[in-house]
């Protein structure tokens, strides 16, 4: 099925200033400081019109959460039940590569979340069944099809009781693995540059080296990077908190920097004293009084000859998000567009082989209403 939608210019988001330089930093910042810069070998032309081939890759999962590829194509994929999932060759293996003991309420956040692939590793985000209200991650050894040989590299990471747990994983071109957390529900701990609820967090591959990278989210549930191996995140605004309604925002993520939960969202002042905290980040772009709900991100290109746009997964939005972003200022939105819709709530989506995007519904979380074939692994190839 072929999807195509024209561009509609960015209205009421205007893209903020630079981000202020955050005083103190939450942690020292380590020796490689941000993530590593890849130059564009190439002049890239600008990007075009999407037109997209949809194709069901898999369906009748139980909201899936995240997804990522293996160096021969294969795809991993978190089911929030527990599972870890395998696609080998186009086909969903029956059997589950892994299936943990977590945390999984209907309408809740927590269960089996984040994932990321580099063998031959994979890496998690969970919220154990006990206590079931932190997050754990763990790295675990790939063998044929399975995971085995769990090494929980960090534990105890504070959540709610039912939400705001963050729960991302991507690895940065730098190395390191980098995790999003959410506050909680308990808006202080963003604000709280010891905690590590509210945060974007690294650590080396083999759990040392933990440094809070930045601060000030309410629940980030994307992570980015681009080709320049800049940093971007979503995050989720208030639901009633301070009075406040919607203002999820996408955040260009720079180190050491705060951007502004719980004193700001997004471009709005709320009620929480600023007291000691210093000048936040403002949002690259943001909801308004409309609410995204957005989950991951990825940037994606069609061709190799065109420079890649930022796609945000939207879950109360249901739909498919394109951020175009300037080539010159990594934090001016230029435009965007919805280049998928009526799938209803998506959670992830990850650029994967033969220049396809892969997209994750989540109809099936307690939130939504389940559509034939649901939940789905949605391939969109370039038509």
């Amino acid at each position: 099925m072929a999807v195509s939608l024209l561009v509609l210019l960015l209205a009421g988001c205007t893209a903020q200033g630079k981000p202020a330089a955050a005083s103190p930093r939450p942690r020292a910042a380590s020796p490689s400081g941000s993530p590593s810069a890849s130059p564009t070998p190439v002049a890239l032309r600008a990007p075009g019109p999407l037109s997209f081939n949809r194709t069901a890759l898999a369906q009748g999962l139980v909201t899936p959460w995240a997804i990522d590829f293996a160096g021969d194509g294969t795809a991993w994929l978190t089911e929030r039940p527990g599972r870890v999932r395998v696609i080998r060759d186009g086909r969903l293996l029956a059997d589950p590569a892994l299936t943990l003991s977590v945390f999984n309420q209907a309408g809740c956040e927590g269960g089996l979340l984040g994932l990321a692939v580099k063998e031959p590793y994979v890496f998690l985000d969970y919220v154990p069944s006990a206590p079931g209200n932190v997050d754990r991650v763990s790295r675990f050894t790939i063998s044929g099809d399975h995971l085995v040989s769990e090494q929980v590299l960090l534990d105890g990471i504070p959540g709610g009781t039912c939400n705001h747990f963050g729960g991302r994983l991507k690895l940065g071109p730098d190395g390191w693995l980098y995790i999003s957390t959410g506050e909680g529900v308990v808006a202080s701990r963003a604000a709280d540059p010891n905690s590590l609820s509210g945060k974007i967090l690294r650590i080396h591959p083999d759990g040392s080296g933990r440094e809070i990278y930045a601060w000030g989210f309410r629940n980030p549930e994307g992570l980015a990077f681009d080709a320049e191996g800049r940093l971007y995140a979503s995050n989720n605004g208030p639901s009633g908190e301070f009075g406040l309604c919607c203002h999820d925002e996408v955040d260009y993520v720079q180190q050491g920097v705060f951007y502004g939960w719980p004193a700001w969202a997004a471009g709005s002042r709320t009620s929480y004293p600023l007291g000691s905290l210093p000048g936040r980040a403002g949002p690259m772009l943001e909801s308004g009084s409309e609410t995204w709900a957005p989950s991951g991100i990825t940037f994606y290109s069609p061709r190799a000859d065109e420079r890649a746009t930022l796609m945000v997964a939207e879950l109360r939005g249901q739909g498919l998000r394109r951020v175009v972003i300037d080539a010159g200022q990594p934090g001016l939105v230029t435009g965007q567009e919805i280049v998928l819709a009526g799938a209803g709530r998506l959670r992830d989506a990850v650029a994967g082989p033969g220049h396809c995007l892969y997209v994750l519904t989540s109809n099936r979380d307690g939130r939504g209403s389940p559509l034939a074939g649901d939940d789905q692994v949605i391939m969109l190839c370039p038509s």
